[in-house]
């Protein structure tokens, strides 16, 4: 895994460009279905209608919102994906990550 950490002026929130590396492949609509199924997380990812995350609608939100999924075509046998992140730094990056973490251990013991 590779990312990019934008620093802009934004109020809350920050935005990460991933590039994943892969065992398996993987296509597109399959990361989009693994990711709309896991908890805190949002998909935006509506090219026709040029929706994705942006960091001013990911802040005052819990969910990290994830968009801009591609084949990374660097990547033989759709082995890589390309995908861009938005989520705000002071609730998931914080509080309310080590609470989600704890609560995860919790769940386990």
């Amino acid at each position: 895994v590779t990312a990019t950490c934008i620093r802009v002026p934004v109020l809350r929130a920050h935005c990460e460009s991933i590039n994943l590396t892969l065992k398996k492949p993987l296509t597109e609509d399959e990361a989009r279905s693994i990711l709309s199924n896991a908890p805190g997380v949002s998909v935006q990812d509506d090219r026709k209608n040029n929706k994705h995350p942006e960091p001013l609608a990911a802040s005052f939100q819990d969910d990290c919102f994830v968009g801009r999924i591609r084949q990374d075509l660097s990547q033989k046998d759709n082995k890589g994906l390309e995908m861009f992140v938005a989520g705000d730094q002071i609730r998931k990056g914080a509080a309310l990550n080590a609470i989600q973490i704890a609560e995860l251990l919790l769940s386990r013991s």
